[in-house]
């Protein structure tokens, strides 16, 4: 099936989070209680609330979006091209830029959303962020009452499964076992809070974010058994 799509029609997508306040404190009395009850079974015991509030960007209900860098494949002349770009900023308003490109070029019945782990983590965690900001979800977002096999999400990760729901593999692992080549990273996942908060420097963390949807975008030809993109393939607009 992956040999009839048209990579054309495909749009990669990457995320990246931060806890909405840097600092635990800064958080409300009922929001501390509410954050300590719904991290209560991931936290072992000698792991208070206040310590594990640097992982809150994982949950959209205390965590925001910084960052969604977005891809998609054009063909010029006989040469295949892949163009990346990104919406950074105030959390809303970068929500609304995405969701208007969403519905100005993939709201077409064959346009479908691709990432790594997407369906558990990417595509849920932009609709709950919409919603909570009151913008109304667009086409490709809003699921209610889809059968699986309408809901226009491609899954890297659950293409590697095969079926099988008891393993996570990371976008890392899977690039490097298929023999796409990792392009030099200077922080992971887990920097994000810190080069943020700490260090200020958001371009570091877009960059960061656009070159996994590069990788996410190889993993798809390379599933396809395509040859892969070359640096003079990928552009950023």
């Amino acid at each position: 099936m992956l040999t009839k799509l048209n990579p054309e029609q495909l749009l990669f997508l990457d995320i990246e989070t931060v806890p909405q306040q840097q600092e635990y404190s800064s958080l409300s009395s009922l929001e501390q209680e509410l954050w300590e009850a719904k991290t209560q079974y991931q936290r072992k015991d000698e792991i208070s609330a206040a310590d594990f509030y640097e992982r809150a960007g994982i949950w959209a209900e205390f965590g925001k979006i910084i960052c969604i860098s977005a891809g998609f494949f054009t063909q010029k002349g006989s040469e295949r091209q892949f163009r990346v770009t990104s919406f950074h900023g105030a959390e809303k308003e970068l929500l609304v830029a995405f969701k208007n490109k969403l519905e100005s070029h993939f709201n077409r019945p064959q346009h479908l959303l691709v990432a790594h782990n997407g369906k558990e983590f990417d595509f849920p965690y932009i609709a709950r962020r919409m919603i909570i900001h009151g913008i109304s979800l667009p086409q490709k977002l809003n699921l209610f009452g889809k059968k699986p096999w309408e809901v226009p999400h491609l899954d890297t990760m659950e293409l590697w499964k095969f079926g099988d729901y008891k393993t996570f593999t990371s976008l890392k692992l899977l690039a490097h076992v298929l023999g796409v080549p990792s392009p030099k990273e200077d922080i992971d996942g887990s920097q994000v809070r810190t080069v943020y908060y700490e260090e200020n420097d958001l371009d570091r963390i877009i960059q960061y974010c656009e070159r996994d949807v590069i990788t996410v975008a190889q993993l798809f030809l390379r599933f396809r058994n395509e040859a892969l993109l070359e640096d003079h393939q990928i552009l950023s607009v």
